[in-house]
């Protein structure tokens, strides 16, 4: 009966140490909460500070992963996916956005905020329909960051806000979250798209793009458009069918395009089959920084650097 006692005893001490480390230590019962919206699918809850797998990630009011707005500052939209996003493996100040918007204050001695709109699997249809409905903010440069995948990425409003991966609320415990999200889904072999979700086979050329550049003419505010390359298009050296119409739309239309594969950037700074590692945030931050410096002393007027 001792032996049994102690058993238990050891068991519950091993279980509370478990679900104590998973908590305080990885972040579990801390993730990144979701919500369904009616005109752009689905985007993070506002307003969240998470602790999640040592990384701390942040959204403001208006469910951007960046700090709150600054009226001060010189804005430039960066609309994206998880590319841009970064995801529970990226920390906030590892976020090319932030070490852009810190680079760019740093350089021109004025507050510039590289804004990150994003959302797991966004296509430019979802990023359109934010910009439809919140507005510019007053910015001074719209930043789109897509994959060749985007090019048919289309909004189907499926209903995934709910689920394990698109979770609405926290779990009440790190160890059945342990088990529900990433355990049982191996012990039952839950398949799930080989590619991350990299091939759509949405119908016609995502309208998002022809949106985000109709809102730019008629404001006047640049449009760039950065091609983001899977590992696949980085190993050949050229992007796939789907990319090519992102590059034939912005050549069509005058569209300035920074296409990542005639950088440097290197299979090592991947962390999976398109999303990037903390050196490969860096890299675009640093990409983006050379492409985009001269825009900025063109458009920064003397009372934006006053302000």
């Amino acid at each position: 009966m001792k032996r049994f006692r102690r058993l238990l005893t050891g068991l519950f001490l091993l279980l509370l140490v478990s679900e104590l480390v998973l908590r305080f230590y990885y972040g579990f019962c801390d993730a990144v909460l979701i919500r369904q919206d009616p005109e752009f699918e689905y985007i993070a809850q506002p307003n969240q500070d998470r602790f999640r797998f040592r990384h701390k990630i942040n959204y403001n009011s208006f469910s951007m992963r960046s700090a709150e707005l600054n009226k001060k500052a010189f804005v430039i939209l960066g609309f994206g996916d998880s590319v841009i996003n970064g995801g529970n493996l990226t920390d906030q100040d590892s976020l090319a956005t932030t070490k852009l918007s810190n680079a760019f204050t740093n350089i021109f001695s004025t507050p510039v905020q590289v804004l990150n709109i994003s959302a797991g699997s966004w296509g430019p249809d979802n990023c359109a329909a934010y910009l439809n409905k919140y507005g510019d903010f007053g910015t001074k440069l719209i930043l789109l960051i897509v994959s060749s995948h985007d090019a048919h990425d289309n909004m189907t409003f499926a209903k995934i806000v709910g689920t394990p991966d698109f979770p609405d609320h926290q779990y009440r415990l790190a160890l059945v979250e342990l088990f529900d999200r990433y355990l049982l889904p191996r012990i039952i072999k839950k398949e799930k798209n080989a590619e991350l979700g990299i091939n759509k086979n949405g119908i016609g050329f995502n309208k998002g793009f022809q949106a985000l550049l109709d809102h730019s003419r008629k404001k006047s505010i640049p449009l760039v458009i950065y091609l983001h390359p899977e590992i696949s298009e980085l190993k050949t050296g050229k992007y796939n069918d789907q990319g090519q119409e992102i590059i034939a739309f912005a050549k069509e239309n005058n569209i300035e395009l920074i296409q990542e594969l005639s950088s440097k950037m290197e299979e090592k700074n991947y962390r999976d089959n398109i999303h990037l590692n903390e050196k490969g945030q860096e890299k675009m931050a640093e990409i983006l920084q050379n492409a985009l410096r001269d825009t900025l002393s063109r458009l920064l007027t003397p009372q934006d650097i006053l302000r």
